[in-house]
């Protein structure tokens, strides 16, 4: 799909005002965000953030307490059956059936949808050679490796051809390699058109796969746009990371004052914002400071996410 039939097609999801309460806690407080069509869209944020919330919200199965939601152009509280047709849902933790055999998890999962056999026969064999797990057609799901699994559970959400991927936290808890490839597979389908929704709280995982995301923090979107645009909007271009012993870096702080452009303050190092990473390196060299080790990176969404809130992705 182009960029300009996205342009000017309507969005898949609009959310106003958008509240999820639960009892005296407000898990999502008030967010507006649009999705169109054909592109991939984060929600990132730390545990607790009220990425899941949302998600649950837009897959119609968590009813929302105030404000406005249209999804594919229903209202899902409304019309929850008909939506749910017609998406595919990623869930946090795999619901796999482990007694089947691989393919046969499919199989079931398409009758859900009226999908007849026949149909399903070479959509089955399409989406097993899609996660790469053709080979592991007969096998039982419990003898798969949990990469393996996620990649199936994505291959399940794709059985109906659903017009919106609803994915949450798709890479929680898998090696390097796993989630690496998992992003292939996901770049693929978002190559291919398919509309990607997913929470994330890794922050290279959102820089890869989505064209725009909303960060949150505490139920609230505390920052919007492209990944790129984030950073150039709330981060300077590279960042200079000095670690220290613990408990050491705050008592440093003030010997690198005026060295950048500003400094974070953690307990085992600073980290310090510039546009040039290697002369400020220098600088601290220079200043007679000792740290353990120094990192000249490349700023990104974690440093977004520090320099909006005082704290990382992860705490």
């Amino acid at each position: 799909m182009t960029k300009e039939a996205c342009a000017v097609s309507h969005p898949l999801i609009v959310a106003r005002g958008l509240v999820k309460r639960f009892g005296d806690f407000t898990a999502v407080d008030g967010i507006d965000f649009t999705v169109e069509q054909g592109e991939a869209f984060g929600f990132l944020g730390p545990n607790g953030a009220g990425k899941s919330s949302t998600m649950r919200m837009i897959g119609a199965t968590s009813s929302r307490t105030e404000g406005d939601l249209l999804v594919l152009g229903h209202d899902p509280d409304r019309a929850g059956p008909d939506v749910r047709a017609r998406l595919g849902v990623v869930p946090q933790d795999d619901n796999l059936d482990l007694e089947l055999s691989v393919s046969d998890n499919l199989y079931v999962y398409g009758r859900y949808f009226g999908i007849s056999r026949r149909e399903l026969k070479p959509r089955v064999a399409e989406l097993l050679e899609f996660a790469r797990l053709a080979e592991r057609a007969g096998d039982r799901v419990d003898d798969l490796s949990g990469g393996m699994k996620r990649r199936l559970t994505i291959a399940r959400s794709l059985v109906n051809k659903p017009e919106l991927l609803l994915l949450d936290e798709p890479t929680t808890g898998l090696d390097p390699q796993a989630r690496h490839l998992l992003w292939d597979r996901l770049y693929s389908l978002k190559h291919d058109g398919v509309t990607l929704v997913l929470t994330t709280h890794y922050m290279e995982e959102a820089e890869q796969l989505c064209d725009r995301l909303v960060v949150m923090d505490k139920g609230h979107i505390i920052a919007n746009g492209s990944p790129l645009e984030l950073i150039a909007t709330y981060v300077s271009r590279e960042v200079v990371e000095l670690r220290f012993p613990a408990g050491q870096a705050p008592e440093m702080a003030a010997k690198v004052d005026g060295l950048a452009q500003w400094v974070e303050v953690l307990a085992d190092r600073l980290l310090l914002y510039t546009d040039d990473g290697d002369a400020t390196a220098e600088e601290v060299a220079a200043s007679g400071l000792s740290p353990a080790s120094t990192l000249v990176r490349r700023a990104g969404l974690e440093d977004v996410f520090m320099s909006l809130t005082g704290r990382g992705l992860t705490d």
